[in-house]
């Protein structure tokens, strides 16, 4: 198994987080090691994103950084430059797949069908985002979809939250959940992270 994949595989959770102040994903870092969850995706939807990831790496070497919302390659290769570890898309781009597989990059890309399902099969894909996980329909769905398929992981992200959580992470084809309500913008822009060390806490007791 990819290394990448099998400590997000083991980590179970995976904060999703959107920031416009590179400090502020430093101090959510901090938060996360200190919590027993080294690992962070920080998305390609504001400027702050490259020098956000590049800070990160700085502060925590070891700690495992994605890139998320990741729409083209040259997306890929900033978040490469920067220190990412990983790339996270919303859709199944093949281009920008096929692009990460040829420079050894570890890609989680979107899925919401079996069609795609089948589409990551064929490209020896371990693991993909199944987004997004409720609005799509929950848990029932992605077993529905994922039933017949072997050899491949999922990744819901997308309406998970502690009342959802543990009905995801016991299905077995689940290997890690997006968890983007544990620091929203919202929170993070409040600098209230007290709010966010209680939410980890409770998150990582229902793993």
């Amino acid at each position: 198994m990819n290394q990448i994949i099998k400590r997000l595989s083991e980590y179970k959770l995976l904060p999703v987080v959107t920031v416009k102040d590179p400090q502020t994903a430093v101090k959510l870092s901090h938060v996360l090691v200190e919590q027993g969850l080294p690992a962070i995706e920080i998305t390609f939807r504001t400027d702050a994103a490259p020098e956000s990831i590049r800070l990160v790496r700085k502060a925590f070497p070891g700690i495992t950084i994605g890139a998320g919302t990741v729409l083209d390659i040259d997306q890929v290769k900033i978040a490469q430059n920067a220190g990412a570890n990983f790339v996270v898309a919303p859709g199944f781009n093949p281009l920008v797949i096929d692009f990460c597989l040829e420079n050894q990059i570890t890609m989680i890309p979107g899925v919401d069908s079996p069609t795609l399902i089948e589409a990551a099969l064929s490209k020896g894909l371990e693991l993909v985002k199944f987004y997004p996980a409720q609005a799509s329909g929950g848990i029932d769905y992605l077993k529905a979809i994922a039933g017949p398929y072997e050899n491949i992981g999922f990744m819901p992200t997308g309406g998970i939250n502690p009342d959802n959580l543990k009905d995801y992470l016991d299905y077995e084809k689940v290997m890690v959940c997006g968890a983007s309500w544990l620091a929203p913008s919202s929170v993070l822009e409040a600098n209230d992270f007290n709010t966010i060390e209680k939410r980890i806490a409770l998150a990582l007791s229902l793993r």
